[in-house]
């Protein structure tokens, strides 16, 4: 979820339980099909769940079977005195939902993501238009270095202050109120951008859509993880991800087709308009998410009926069941339970500096630590390379930085295709430890191409396509992934702010960093440094990283942390 952005000729994207296996058990003694909704009374308990079920294994989405209504069927071996459990209670416990119910809920927050990326894209293309005298369309055109460095990052400056305002105040917003805000300032901030009449309200502009992406950024992964089945969980959030991506292409194509408009870089720029409305106007649509409401609950901020009927209502409308389905009101009043159970001897709210004590501390560690490392590992510096190492190797196209981009940003497309595939297969721990280990390599083989490999250009392109598949197979969409699931409830709103705070201020070190470090350490060694920085965070991985597949939210609060 998280992005880097270069001035250089490539801008390019950074970042940022879900077994989805869907129940097909070894063997069967018995075995009953469940459709998820249109019960007119509550089913019997064993049909829900069972201490007995075996393992069950599954290729992504390979076993699911729909009802014509596009229900998915769960088939559970039944037991006496198996319970329904609260949304997410055991993880083995595999939840009945709607298909279409899910996509929703999914989507509009994942154009949060589609606008980052697309920001992205668009920015390469719009300084190219608007630095041309011809092809500007103002009298401003001539802008000073520091100036054009303002306009590219400006967003990026937008996305820091926007983590630190939304971490006092991300609980009593909620996650659907931030992404409907976040939709607005995505809007006024790429219309303002398309219509500046000079170059201070085009900052102003890029200061406000950064802002949108520093709430859509947080809000985004904290309302698909707390509304999704925790058996996709894993594979949506990382899909999130792909749609950063496809934002970037989105960006490069409309650049590519205004590049020769005379201010072309304004519909660059206001392109992003009518897609933030769309997001503003689903997110509307969509119903509050459930454990928010039952967090405020536990937290003395309104009724406790009112808001777990309010919770069930959501709770049913994000699995599309009927309103008042008696499964979903069991699973909210257990979960209501579980949650005051596990905040009875703490103060209705935390305090401000809480995510620096016990289980929050912890995860800090674990999700700021990855989203750290995501940054520092050095991806706009390799890709800042990307150029001349395609040029040096007889590719034309490295002529061409929008071309380049482009073969660039594809190639991201398909690995981060991979990832979202198999997390919830596969799971996390395996795809970072196989992914920074290749991006290790790939640094070590960059600092070998220009220390004594420079007659062997066809190495450093294999580095070069190594690093960029290992990153968005692992850093790109898990790191995102291991924030939205491993802060506990009580300060998943103030932990996911901070971590989000971390990585684009990380991203502004490297960022500002990168051209003094190149001149005074050469590339070969500053690959060699970020190789050293990747290898101590492949040991970060392996020793520190816990596994999360197939683990509801509340057990890794409960199994993990504590």
């Amino acid at each position: 979820m998280a992005c880097s952005v270069s001035a250089g000729p490539l801008l390019n994207l950074k970042h940022s339980n879900s077994n989805s296996s869907l129940l097909r058990p070894k063997k069967s003694k018995a075995l009953f099909s469940i459709p998820s909704a249109n019960y007119s009374h509550p089913p019997s308990k064993s049909m829900f769940f069972s201490s007995s079920i075996d393992e069950f294994r599954h290729p992504l989405y390979k076993n699911l079977n729909f009802l014509s209504g596009g229900t998915s069927i769960l088939k559970v071996r039944a037991s006496a005195g198996g319970e329904a459990k609260s949304f997410g209670s055991d993880a083995t416990y595999q939840e009945a939902f709607s298909w279409s119910s899910v996509i929703l809920p999914f989507l509009f927050p994942a154009l949060g993501g589609l606008l980052f990326g697309y920001d992205i894209g668009a920015t390469s293309s719009a300084t190219l238009s608007l630095l041309s005298p011809e092809l500007s369309g103002t009298t401003w055109f001539n802008l000073s270095p520091v100036q054009l460095g303002l306009v590219v990052s400006g967003s990026l400056y937008g996305a820091l202050l926007g983590s630190l305002l939304v971490y006092p105040i991300a609980d009593f917003l909620g996650r659907r109120r931030e992404l409907i805000i976040a939709a607005l300032l995505y809007a006024f901030g790429g219309l303002v951008t398309a219509n500046a009449p000079g170059l201070v309200v085009l900052l102003i502009g890029r200061l406000v859509y950064g802002l949108g992406i520093g709430l859509a950024m947080h809000g985004a992964p904290l309302y698909i993880a707390e509304t999704c089945p925790s058996q996709i969980r894993g594979t949506l959030i990382s899909l999130k991800e792909l749609f950063i991506v496809l934002g970037i292409l989105l960006g490069y194509f409309v650049g590519s087709f205004q590049i020769d408009a005379v201010g072309g870089w304004r519909y660059m720029y206001g392109v992003s308009a009518p897609v933030a409305l769309i997001m503003g106007l689903g997110m509307w649509s969509l119903p509050p998410s459930p454990r928010w409401l039952l967090l405020r609950a536990v937290q003395g901020k309104g009724s406790v009926q009112e808001l777990k009927e309010r919770a069930i209502s959501a709770f049913s409308r994000l699995r599309g069941r009927p309103a008042g389905d008696k499964v979903s009101e069991k699973q909210i009043e257990e979960t209501l339970d579980s949650l005051k159970s596990t905040y009875a001897d703490e103060g209705s709210e935390g305090s401000f500096l809480e995510i620096f004590q016990g289980p929050s501390l912890k995860a800090f560690i674990i999700g700021g630590g990855l989203v750290l490392f995501q940054q520092i590992t050095g991806q706009p510096s390799v890709l800042y390379y990307a150029g001349p190492i395609l040029q040096s190797a007889g590719f034309s196209a490295a002529a061409d930085a929008t071309r380049v981009s482009v073969v660039i940003g594809l190639f991201k497309l398909v690995m981060t295709s991979v990832a979202v595939l198999k997390v919830d297969d596969l799971g996390r721990r395996p795809l970072l430890i196989g992914g920074v280990s290749g991006i290790t390599l790939s640094l070590v083989l960059l600092s070998a191409y220009y220390k004594f490999l420079g007659g062997f250009p066809l190495v450093a392109v294999g580095a070069l396509l190594l690093y960029v598949g290992c990153y968005q197979i692992s850093f790109g969409p898990i790191s995102w992934l291991m924030v939205s699931e491993i802060f506990p409830l009580r300060t998943r709103g103030k932990g996911i702010s901070l971590a989000v705070l971390t990585n684009f201020g990380s991203n502004a070190i490297v960022t500002f960093a990168f051209a003094p470090l190149k001149e005074l350490l050469g590339g070969a060694n500053l690959f060699l440094l970020f190789g050293a920085i990747a290898l101590a965070s492949l040991l970060f991985v392996v020793f520190v990283v816990p596994e999360t597949k197939g683990l509801s939210l509340e057990e890794i609060e409960t199994k993990i942390l504590k």
